[in-house]
């Protein structure tokens, strides 16, 4: 391939027009879905039960992501299933078991909290009800949307820019799984809560 041919690949990939087996990867997109929950799963038996819990929608899986670390927060065995579930072909390694647990120390356990509406440092990560979860993409979520693979955006409350994850499609099925350690940007440092702030 020459120099042409690479400079008009790069160019029709940015613009969402690569195509791979005749099909089309759709557009780069602004999109924003507020996935919500009445009560919050705590395993991933009632993970699956919920409308998203059939894994067909991205958005629903990058919330549930949410649901699982929060629920390992105080049972770490559950919470590691439900991970699991939502990582399919690719478990949790003992990495990142211990990456999970890392975060949580020091009481840093607010850091899930933080993804549901209403949950600021001024009330200490507590969610307004129904637990309502933004997941958005930006126009570079779909650079490799043609491979299977989708990175949207969660918004935390004590965080002044969005946190990506990777979500990949198992082509087969549909599903969408959360892909090798992208949930890690998830567990990032963000401001105390005012209980734990010294100078609040």
């Amino acid at each position: 391939m020459g120099f042409f041919d690479d400079l008009k690949k790069t160019i029709t990939d940015a613009l969402g027009g690569r195509k791979e087996g005749g099909n089309a990867a759709p557009a780069a997109q602004n999109v924003t879905q507020d996935i919500a929950f009445v009560a919050l799963p705590e395993s991933a038996e009632a993970m699956k039960a919920l409308p998203f819990g059939n894994l067909q929608s991205p958005y629903g899986t990058a919330a549930l992501c949410v649901c699982a670390l929060n629920v390992f927060v105080t049972d770490a065995e559950a919470g590691i299933a439900m991970m699991n579930y939502l990582k399919g072909p690719d478990p949790l390694s003992p990495r990142d078991i211990e990456f999970i647990r890392d975060r949580f120390r020091d009481n840093n356990t607010y850091k899930v909290r933080s993804y549901f509406h209403g949950a600021t440092p001024e009330n200490n990560y507590t969610p307004s009800m129904p637990y309502v979860i933004t997941v958005s993409e930006n126009p570079y979520s779909r650079t490799n949307f043609a491979d299977g693979y989708l990175t949207v955006y969660l918004k935390s409350g004590g965080a002044d820019s969005v946190r990506p994850i990777t979500l990949r499609q198992k082509k087969y099925t549909g599903e969408w799984f959360v892909f090798s350690d992208s949930f890690y940007g998830l567990l990032a440092d963000i401001r105390v809560p005012a209980e734990q702030n010294p100078w609040a």
